[in-house]
């Protein structure tokens, strides 16, 4: 099983945010070796590609990827990924039929496991409060098909999923579409609060929604995995509209690292060493001085691999079956999610 790191997350007004507002950790080697020469490359190249010379990379942001890849655990986590990926692209046409899952409004004990009981008995808000999952890009819905059955097995009753274009172009316009299918989520089960569960651009779109359309008024706890938070120097690559809002210090990333003045959500962000997609790997964490947020380092596991991993979907379940209204969790003596692990 790959260990897992977990650091602090930034509180509301801890000023430990965004890059703008903290140094780089891990200082650029001094002139004359091998690694200054390397970060004096990586800054002149950043120096080109972002508006106004303002260098973003430095070589720190890219040797513990480099490390990373080269460790032994990477082979493993690469051949999970490779095998992960092959199955999910099997899976990949039953992801467009219309989902039919099923909620229950009254709970029968006796259909149920005794670990689902726990959380009926326990809490029965947390077990029937809706849970919603956003695929990441050129996706659908059968990214989740683990972390939907262990939820459900968890003991959670609203469990869903949906479905936006694999062709959407505009961040902003996603948000708002989301914004729409989760008022009708709403309305349909009469929670006025939810979750929501995001995997790569999934958790983008997502909090964008929760950030800048008043989506926190909706939704109690946002889960994002591999999200590319301060974006990734992968999206250089595409030249379109979507490629420039994920290139790092593009206008809509500017514009999410912003203030916030009130922000009821709590964010949980799962990033990973081995993420191929999200380059560099800390870019998938949420440093926002502004927001609640916890990030979680997960050790090699792949990008496709975040929403399947064991250790990520059985502390997804346990999370949200022990907080509060404000963030908190209900049981004395565990952790709250503003401590470190």
């Amino acid at each position: 099983m790959a260990t897992r790191g977990r650091e602090r997350g930034s509180g509301a007004g801890s000023g430990a945010g965004t890059p703008n507002r903290r140094a780089r950790q891990g200082a650029v080697c001094a002139p004359g070796d091998g690694a200054g020469v390397w970060a004096a490359l990586t800054q002149a190249t950043a120096a080109q590609v972002v508006p106004g010379g303002r260098a973003l990379r430095t070589a720190a942001d890219l040797l513990p990827d480099i490390r990373s890849l080269l460790s032994p655990r990477a082979a493993r986590g690469a051949t999970i990924e490779l095998l992960w990926s092959g199955a999910h692209l099997a899976l990949y046409p039953f992801g467009v039929l219309t989902d039919r899952h099923q909620t229950y409004d009254r709970y029968r004990l006796g259909d149920l496991a005794p670990h689902q009981r726990g959380l009926v008995l326990g809490d029965l808000e947390a077990a029937g409060t809706p849970i919603l999952l956003v695929h990441g890009m050129v996706d659908n819905r059968m990214i989740f098909t683990v972390l939907r059955r262990r939820l459900r097995r968890r003991g959670f009753g609203r469990v869903f999923t949906i479905n936006y274009s694999p062709i959407t172009n505009d961040i902003r316009s996603a948000a708002r579409d989301l914004s729409g299918a989760v008022e009708e989520l709403v309305a349909r089960t009469g929670y006025e609060r939810i979750h929501v569960v995001g995997h790569s651009l999934g958790g983008l779109i997502a909090r964008y929604y929760v950030q800048c359309l008043g989506g926190d008024e909706r939704v109690h706890t946002l889960v994002t995995l591999g999200s590319p938070h301060s974006g990734s120097l992968l999206a250089w690559g595409l030249p379109v509209r979507l490629g420039r809002q994920l290139r790092p210090g593009s206008e809509l990333l500017a514009e999410l690292s912003g203030p916030v003045s009130r922000c009821r959500t709590r964010f949980v962000a799962y990033y990973s060493d081995l993420d191929q997609v999200v380059v560099p790997h800390t870019f998938g964490r949420l440093d926002h001085p502004d927001l609640p947020a916890r990030n979680v380092l997960v050790r090699s596991v792949g990008h496709m691999s975040l929403p399947i991993h064991r250790s990520v979907v059985r502390e997804i379940g346990d999370m949200l079956s022990q907080l509060d209204n404000r963030g908190g969790m209900l049981t004395a003596g565990v952790t709250r999610l503003s401590e470190t692990g």
